[in-house]
């Protein structure tokens, strides 16, 4: 009996991981248009890549024009935050095929910063906030310490979920009172604040927790859980605020 013999189109065919996905990016340049406009692109890509690496095919091969923030590519650096099917995700951490590449994948700026150019925002007031609730340690004894400052693995597990934050702005633009007022100290801040409150070597939680006392502060906070959802580091964000808030009434920390 024959064996079955696929032709040479037929076994590149077979051989080949490729598939054609659609880019769907919302592009915005103030130089050319006041307002945005969506522009598909086509592309031929393995679905186990990552929606960055569809972005560069996109940049380097088919439109240089396009505009997006990367650095480092491994999740760390928190740069490359957008809105990729209605989510807020880092580029670099999502993989075409977790996205069903069967429909167009669109791609837009995050919400309620600026955008400057295509998926592009103003990051300053996100960096003021984050500034604002003094995210260092703060000792007020006078003398320099003659040894390090030490603590128990049950103080560092206290705040240890909140050292994990990469300052993406994924959270904080996610959040629907930010959205309507970008006075609010958004999730990030308070995240960033909850760092240091908790931290049983620092002296300023009393005056951290005064300025998030504030009415911009996490009484604005409506408990949506979008912030804990869009986080890419698995930070139980809404958890970190409502531990905040508790310690406003208690002034237990």
């Amino acid at each position: 009996m024959a064996t079955p013999v696929l032709d040479k189109a037929e076994a590149e065919s077979a051989a080949s991981p490729y598939i054609t996905v659609t880019f769907r990016i919302r592009r915005f340049n103030p130089e050319v248009s006041a307002e945005a406009t969506w522009e598909d692109f086509q592309l031929e890509i393995d679905p186990k890549e990552r929606v960055l690496d569809g972005l560069h095919k996109i940049k380097w091969d088919l439109d240089g024009t396009l505009t997006f923030r990367r650095s480092c590519a491994h999740g760390i650096c928190g740069s490359d935050a957008m809105r990729i099917n209605g989510k807020n995700r880092l580029a670099c951490k999502t993989l075409i095929k977790d996205i069903n590449p069967e429909k167009p994948i669109t791609i837009e700026a995050i919400k309620g910063l600026t955008v400057l150019k295509d998926l592009v925002v103003d990051m300053d007031p996100f960096f003021q906030a984050y500034r604002d609730v003094m995210p260092f340690l703060i000792s007020h004894d006078k003398n320099e310490p003659t040894r390090e400052r030490l603590q128990s693995a049950e103080d560092r597990e206290r705040f240890d979920d909140t050292t994990k934050c990469i300052l993406c702005a994924a959270c904080t633009s996610s959040c629907p009172v930010f959205w309507n007022d970008g006075q609010y100290f958004g999730p990030a801040a308070i995240v960033n604040a909850h760092r240091f409150i908790f931290d049983s070597r620092d002296d300023a939680a009393e005056q951290r927790l005064e300025i998030l006392n504030d009415k911009d502060g996490v009484w604005r906070c409506r408990t949506t859980f979008n912030c804990t959802d869009a986080c890419p580091r698995g930070i139980e964000v809404t958890k970190a605020i409502q531990e905040v808030k508790r310690a406003l009434i208690t002034r237990r920390f």
